[in-house]
């Protein structure tokens, strides 16, 4: 008689192949693929190893006895079933531990008792990642593997000991034995920090460890029109009503207290910062103050930085400047503002507008509350309790410390010693400090701080991230570097062809365009003429126009909108076309409409997805059935009309109904395979598909047609 051989494994805890080499030593003869042994052999292994007699093959091993539940309760019932299911699962565990362990000596297993198992549970948060498989997670939290897969079979998940399930799925299991899960956050990709992708560097997953954080305004508008006097306004207000002494540096960034509240305002006035640091892709700022003169009105730089920001998709309040004047007309700056979209609340729309004066302090404490009213409504949050990342806002090198730059934190808490990359360059915070030049330890979601502790000057816009140490952040600094290169090499590949490629991509929905023209009859006429192009998937956005010629801020919005940059009947000067050529941007100068135009609807074509179109090839009579398999048949068709084509779809027809659908695998004619049959010709046809084929049923052979749209 004989016992098989992972059998006695099994009940012994011990691999195969150390059974053999035991059985070796005690002088017995065990071929290398020899699955059974001797009875003799196993009572020998057994002794050796301690453990009780081995049942031989000839012995069936009787099933174990069925309780009778027919009088039972419901909850006996309930016991006895996961009882049975405990019994599976275990079998289940040992199989896949079996697999694993072939081979290998396995020790024997540690009894622990049910206090020692209660013991092993962790306690306190377990950080996992996005996924993890049912064994890393019985490690990680010390749960029972069993007990795992039992709570994955009740939420109707099949799963093994090396199934893998998500982070969600894990959470649920978690909560319910009272462990805390904490998801691992994956590192910034090189992508990100590169192009200053904040949406995705300050994502954050857990809904619940958001907490509100302070509005980051910027204070944009027309050269002269106060934009630096309401700052300094603000700012004084503030000083005086918290404090002895004043500010005691230009960070580029400095935050007040309202009744409270916390405020950030990006202290560079004026829509250049703005525009460069969306050029690099950071979207920092919250809330735009547009400061527009009681006295002067609505001028082209009004125009152009209230664009900015509805391109941004940020809000913005009106700062009707000035109102201590004489020629101050505020009602005359509404109307003028209205005419560009902007509605004031007391006329029926949604643009708040406060008058103020910088000059008498009139109006300012007033323009703070509509900031934190718009910043409640806006609901902005940010996680202190992550890695920093932050932004660039000024930078430049400090004869003491070196490089320096502001950051603006946007979300997580900066520290001293943090190492982080920055741009294509890194570093450790040395020293930190706020505007009034206090040393601080730490900064919050919303704080602006100088840093000090970089390698080389970062650029405004670039994007901070903290890493685990300074080796990683090395690593992506140079990658980053590397990446900048490639990008600036290509950097002919100009706006136009990168605008072409996300057409392609299927990235964009929406063409932008900034319009030049050299007179205002001409500029209504372009886009009257654009606003006649119209079609229900694609649109286009003047996001910028004026009259005159193109300019070095036309160019820079082009590049940070994405936009086209036209031109009718005018010129860009050398050292515009200079600015282009360094930021990629194209100049397309028309001397005709209709050419204009056709461009930008060939442009638009692009953005187009393809019509799918269904197209019948043709139709054959089946005439014979040859063969009759469970995947397909075999049979002998005549082709009617059209042609039959082989890799296509079908569909079949019987008495003039359609009655399902299958695939044409192959045709053959004359013993040879051809790729298509005609009209009037003869073939065998392999079908694949549920119906079953009859004599007189007619097949259709058809496929999709993917075919341009285009735009007229």
């Amino acid at each position: 008689m004989t016992v098989k051989l992972a059998d006695l494994s099994e009940k012994l805890g011990v691999s195969p192949d150390e059974l053999k080499k035991k059985a070796h030593e005690l002088g017995f003869e065990i071929k290398p693929r020899a699955r059974t042994l001797e009875d003799t052999i196993a009572m020998k292994l057994e002794e050796s190893f301690g453990g009780q007699s081995a049942e031989p093959d000839g012995s069936e091993e009787s099933p174990p006895p069925i309780d009778d539940l027919s009088d039972a309760s419901p909850k006996d019932t309930a016991d006895a079933y996961d009882d049975m299911m405990s019994e599976e699962l275990e079998r289940e565990v040992v199989k896949a531990q079996r697999k694993q362990t072939a081979g290998k000596k396995v020790a024997p297993k540690k009894q622990h008792t049910q206090k020692e198992e209660q013991r092993r549970i962790a306690t306190g948060e377990v950080e996992i990642g996005d996924a993890i498989t049912v064994k890393e997670f019985s490690e990680k939290t010390g749960l029972n593997p069993i007990k795992i897969i039992g709570e994955l079979m009740k939420n109707g998940i099949l799963a093994n000991i090396n199934q893998v399930i998500d982070f969600e799925t894990a959470s649920i299991i978690a909560d319910d034995n009272g462990i805390k899960l904490k998801r691992k956050r994956s590192e910034a990709k090189v992508e990100d920090i590169s192009a200053g992708n904040l949406e995705s560097l300050i994502k954050e997953d857990d809904a619940e460890l958001l907490q509100l954080r302070p509005p980051i305004v910027t204070v944009m508008g027309h050269v002269d029109h106060g934009k630096t006097s309401i700052l300094d306004a603000i700012r004084e207000a503030n000083v005086v009503s918290t404090e002895s002494g004043g500010i005691t540096q230009h960070i580029g960034a400095y935050q007040i207290e309202k009744d409270g509240k916390k405020i950030t305002f990006i202290d560079t006035p004026g829509h250049e910062a703005f525009t460069e640091m969306r050029a690099r892709g950071a979207k920092v700022t919250d809330i735009a103050v547009l400061v527009v003169a009681a006295d002067d009105g609505v001028k082209p730089q009004t125009i152009e930085a209230m664009n900015h920001a509805k391109d941004a998709e940020v809000p913005i309040i009106v700062a009707i400047n000035k109102m201590d004047k004489e020629g101050a007309q505020p009602d005359r700056v509404k109307a003028q503002l209205a005419e560009h979209e902007l509605q004031p609340e007391d006329w029926g729309g949604k643009t708040i507008m406060v008058p103020v004066s910088a000059l008498t302090g009139e109006g300012i404490q007033d323009l703070l509350d509509m900031i934190l009213l718009t910043a409640d409504v806006e609901d902005l949050k940010a996680n202190p309790n992550r890695p920093a990342v932050g932004t660039v806002v000024e930078s430049h090198l400090d004869k003491s410390l070196g490089p320096v730059a502001t950051i603006l934190v946007n979300t997580g808490t900066l520290r001293i010693q943090d190492p982080f990359v920055v741009g294509d360059t890194w570093g450790r915070v040395k020293t930190m400090h706020d505007h009034k030049k206090q040393a601080l330890k730490e900064a919050g979601p919303s704080q602006p701080v100088r840093i000090a502790g970089l390698d080389a000057t970062p650029h405004v816009g670039d994007v901070l991230q903290v890493v685990p140490n300074l080796e990683a952040a090395r690593k992506k600094s140079e990658a980053i570097e590397l990446m900048r290169k490639k990008e600036d090499s290509t950097v002919a590949a100009n706006s136009m062809s990168k605008i072409i490629n996300a057409i392609r991509m299927g990235k964009m929905k929406q063409l932008k365009v900034v319009l030049k023209a050299d007179t205002l009859g001409s500029l209504e006429a372009i886009k009257q003429s654009l606003a006649k192009i119209e079609h229900e998937e694609v649109t286009t956005q003047v996001i910028h126009s004026g009259v005159g010629e193109i300019t070095e801020s036309d160019v820079r919005m082009a590049q940070a909108a994405n936009a086209v940059l036209i031109g009718f009947h005018v010129l860009a000067n050398a050292h515009v076309k200079d600015v282009a050529d360094r930021q990629g941007v194209q100049i397309q100068i028309y001397q005709v409409i209709y050419e204009l135009i056709d461009v930008i609807k060939k442009l638009l074509s692009g953005l187009l997805d393809p019509e799918v179109v269904e197209v019948s090839l043709g139709k054959a009579l089946v005439k014979q059935v040859f063969l009759t398999e469970k995947k397909y048949m075999i049979v002998g068709c005549k082709v009617t009309n059209g042609l039959l084509q082989a890799k296509t779809r079908m569909r079949v027809y019987r008495n003039n109904e359609l009655i399902g659908e299958g695939f044409l695998e192959s045709l053959r004619h004359n013993k040879d395979q051809v790729k298509e049959m005609k009209e009037g010709g003869e073939c065998g046809v392999k079908y694949e598909g549920k119906v079953q084929l009859e004599v007189g049923d007619i097949l259709e052979s058809w496929k999709e047609e993917h075919r341009e749209k285009t735009v007229t």
